[in-house]
């Protein structure tokens, strides 16, 4: 068996192995990574092998710490992503070149349309009728979205969003708001097999998964990096956060929104949030602009947005696609039935 991951931010691990009586038999690592003394990566390959193949990656993280060398340096590497590596490979998890991909970009549609679009596109993957796909968000209209675990009325004070002129709506995936002021954010949703992901705990996936979009935003100028559990930030202030949302088909929603050039002080009209919160999204005062897109880059949004489909598609060599007639129908009867309902709104009052 063979099984690869990519640390976000660290280097390439490369696992081989067989499986003979349950157990883990001739284990080989390698990879870009640095390593001090040499015989740190026989004594990795001695604690690894003959282990369960069904030992977790808490067992395999032990055996292999247990196992090095007294004054170990590992760079780029850890015991940690060696786990991560051998878990991918006994469950034959996929890498994103193994799939093809397409980069959806399409005018703007309603924020109720837009949550739909995530749920149809999801189940699509989920049953083999569209390919893992990237999407683009584009709106015209201002827009709350609130995360699917989270209180309306904790969250929103809706007599300013309606001053505002702000609809407020639920998304599928958990985690908190989402303040979209139109062209004031960059929006993406990852439709993906489950695959693409198999053998990493939750937090492991979320970097995973944006580990392109780092790459990107640094392409642009940007001093990005990942900050756990879901945070996209930079040396200057979080720029941004994902969520994510696994169905029972086995495809994952995976989706994240920065900041471009957002009313600070609108924003904590409209949102419950504190001082402390408000610190968190990357200004100190309420009448501060949070525009950490828009200043570490001096791009326009479209600019940004074409920067970081140029990366996706030169890593993974994705395609320019588009949603289906039918997708999109799929996706209006949803916002009739689900998404512009009280009932789904108010499911957390």
């Amino acid at each position: 068996m063979h099984g690869e991951y990519k640390v976000p931010g660290g280097k390439l691990v490369v696992v081989d192995l067989d499986v003979r009586d349950g157990r883990i038999a001739d284990f080989r690592l390698a990879g870009d990574f640095f390593l001090e003394p040499d015989d740190a990566l026989e004594a990795i390959d001695r604690a690894v092998t003959g282990l369960p193949s069904g030992a977790d990656s808490a067992t395999i993280v032990r055996a292999i710490t247990a196992g090095l060398p007294e004054g170990t340096t590992m760079l780029g590497v850890s015991a940690e992503a060696v786990a991560v590596a051998i878990r991918r490979s006994l469950t034959r998890a996929t890498d994103w070149r193994d799939h093809d991909w397409q980069i959806v970009h399409d005018g703007p549609v309603s924020p109720n349309l837009h949550l739909a679009l995530d749920q149809v596109l999801t189940e699509e993957v989920g049953a083999g009728r569209r390919g893992p796909t990237l999407r683009f968000w584009e709106w015209d209209s201002p827009a709350v979205v609130i995360g699917s675990f989270q209180s309306l009325r904790n969250e929103v004070d809706l007599e300013a969003a309606e001053r505002e002129g702000f609809e407020v709506v639920r998304r599928i995936s958990g985690g908190g708001a989402m303040f979209m002021d139109a062209q004031s954010i960059v929006t993406y949703s990852l439709y993906a097999p489950g695959d693409l992901v198999q053998g990493m705990s939750f937090a492991e996936s979320y970097a995973y998964l944006d580990e392109w979009v780092i790459e990107g935003l640094r392409s642009l100028g940007v001093d990005a990096f990942y900050q756990p559990l879901n945070d996209i930030s930079s040396t200057k202030g979080k720029i941004g956060g994902a969520a994510q949302k696994r169905l029972g088909n086995g495809a994952l929603l995976h989706h994240a929104t920065m900041s471009y050039d957002m009313d600070g002080e609108k924003m904590v009209q409209v949102l419950r949030i504190g001082r402390e919160k408000m610190s968190d999204k990357g200004t100190t005062s309420a009448a501060k602009r949070v525009d950490p897109l828009r200043s570490q880059t001096g791009l326009s949004r479209a600019e940004v947005i074409e920067g970081l489909k140029k990366t996706f598609a030169s890593r993974y060599g994705a395609t320019p696609g588009t949603v289906t007639a039918d997708e999109l129908a799929a996706a209006e009867a949803l916002v009739a039935s689900k998404f512009s309902t009280p009932e789904w709104l108010r499911r957390v009052p």
